[in-house]
């Protein structure tokens, strides 16, 4: 059990270190702040998309003992629901409810793609 939590443990520092410099590249890449959080809903899709790629990977290599570390310490810490719900909560009260809106659909709806589409590619490779 405790292998597990300290797995969970360094992969969430990392993944919140990978999340810290996805969104400096981003904004860097942008140019500044866009009033709309494209930084965090990118890292959401990405991290959906590698959850999807893990889990078929996993299964076909024999490695689901990585789990503790890549999925929910990694990929956890990688992702960022409480920032995504501070990203909606702060465009509703701005009365931004056009891109809060917006915001939470594309979110969800791009995120689960990208899971089915991390399962689906790594499925094609691996089986």
């Amino acid at each position: 059990m405790m292998n597990s939590v300290l797995m969970v443990a360094a992969g969430g520092a990392i993944g919140a270190a990978l999340r810290f410099l996805w969104s400096v590249g981003v904004l860097r890449l942008l140019g500044g702040p866009t009033g709309f959080p494209v930084a965090i809903m990118g890292a959401n899709i990405l991290g959906s998309f590698l959850m999807g790629a893990f889990v078929v990977y996993a299964a076909h290599r024999g490695v689901s003992h990585l789990a503790p570390f890549v999925m929910t310490g990694l990929l956890g810490g990688f992702t960022t629901f409480s920032a995504f719900s501070l990203e909606t909560v702060t465009l509703l009260e701005r009365g931004d409810i056009w891109h809060a809106g917006l915001y939470v659909g594309l979110s969800v709806g791009l995120s689960v793609a990208g899971l089915m589409m991390g399962l689906w590619m790594t499925r094609m490779v691996v089986g």
